[in-house]
């Protein structure tokens, strides 16, 4: 691979897949390639950094594909990612994980390949690594960044809380999408005079919930971010349904939200590189307490739930508008720091406009939702004194 004149930019993708990515990786390649770089794409996130073999006679087709304006422009309005994706975290990959390759030099449980990220770097002949991610994927280009690495970061996550933007590549998508499928299950549910309970994505943070929420696709929702009483929330579903002409509610519950004396809900005990195990089943867990509860404060009457796990439903497909517009332009502004020579930085929307920031911002704290400012711990349901000089999402605040 031959270098462009102003040199080689490395790009990829990590983590959870989202609608926005593609458009992310394409905005990055045509401007990059029109300004006098070469672009390569690194597959399967930090993983293929991970699994590359410093040999010039090898085959390293499974870990780095140069990229061209065609290849960029057929992918451009689908929806993952193209270079695919992993939840590799380079620092602490399990002995089992650790490439054929590099096994005899590293045997420990648990070994940092760091080492091995950097060298590989540097035989690619990447100038500048433009990781798309999370906080887990964007926390560990932070160790990167500590090592001299030049990165400059674009935030990725439907759950949209990664710390410094306002707005995370594939949130919109997910939003709509959760209005639009819950709006559709909504006609059962009233055919049926059921209470319906759907749960979406959010491990720590309630913006998935909320949003929709506030756009009307729910009645109420329960997040992360504050412990709900299992009787108060059947009490207010139950009154919602029955002053509600066709007869249903609809409650929307963060995968990360808890009852009160209650912990989060885990699909069985396995934990990936970031220490995440996988979350599910509060949904399934709300609905079954609620129909049994509900006779109490329906004169005796049961009344019939409605469970659905929206998964993977709102991550998956084409990206919506947001999700077209925001990449092309964090895209283009990480290739304008590039050009600048402004490294360790991570591009951001924050307060209606495109900025950026420190990439350590990912680790400085959590971004939540602000409960006291945003949410009515007594109703369940989002709360607004004003929209009046609010962000655009009013919940995606930067901190």
């Amino acid at each position: 691979m031959a270098k462009g004149k102003k040199g080689r930019i490395g790009i990829l993708t990590g983590g959870g897949d989202v609608p926005g990515l593609n458009p992310a990786i394409r905005a990055v390649t045509v401007r990059a390639i029109r300004e006098g770089f070469e672009v390569v794409g690194i597959r399967r996130g930090w993983a293929g950094l991970v699994d590359l073999v410093r040999d010039a006679e090898a085959d390293n087709s499974a870990c780095v594909v140069p990229l061209d304006k065609d290849i960029v422009n057929h992918y451009a309005r689908s929806g993952g990612t193209f270079l695919h994706s992993s939840r590799t975290r380079p620092s602490a990959v399990p002995a089992r994980d650790v490439p054929a390759h590099l096994k005899s030099k590293y045997a420990a449980e648990t070994n940092d390949l760091t080492d091995e990220v950097v060298a590989n770097l540097d035989f690619l002949g990447i100038d500048y690594l433009i990781p798309v991610g999370g906080d887990d994927t964007l926390s560990y280009g932070v160790e990167l960044g500590q090592r001299g690495v030049r990165l400059v970061a674009i935030p990725k996550t439907m759950d949209n809380d990664v710390p410094g933007t306002d707005y995370c590549i594939g949130f919109g998508t997910c939003v709509t999408r959760t209005i639009n499928v819950v709006n559709q299950l909504k006609t059962s549910a009233a055919s049926h005079e059921r209470i319906m309970i759907v749960e979406v994505f959010g491990r720590y943070a309630g913006f998935t919930a909320l949003l929709p929420t506030i756009a009307g696709a729910a009645h109420r929702c329960v997040i992360p971010e504050w412990k709900f009483d299992i009787d108060r929330l059947s009490e207010i579903l139950v009154e919602d349904r029955n002053q509600n002409p066709d007869k249903f509610s609809v409650c929307l519950v963060s995968e990360g939200a808890m009852m009160e004396g209650g912990e989060m809900l885990f699909k069985g005990a396995e934990k990936d590189q970031y220490g995440h195990a996988k979350l599910g089943g509060i949904g399934d867990q709300v609905s079954a307490l609620v129909k049994e509860r509900a006779p109490a404060y329906n004169n005796g009457r049961k009344i019939d739930m409605i469970s659905m796990d929206l998964g993977y439903t709102v991550r998956s497909g084409d990206p919506d508008a947001l999700d077209s517009i925001v990449p092309m332009a964090f895209g283009n502004l990480a290739v304008d720091l590039v050009l600048r020579g402004d490294h360790g930085r991570m591009v951001a929307l924050r307060n209606g406009r495109y900025d950026s920031v420190p990439i350590d911002t990912v680790v400085a704290y959590k971004k939540v939702v602000d409960v006291e400012k945003f949410y009515d711990t007594e109703r369940y349901r989002p709360t607004y004194a004003s929209f009046e000089l609010q962000p655009m999402l009013v919940l995606g605040a930067a901190s």
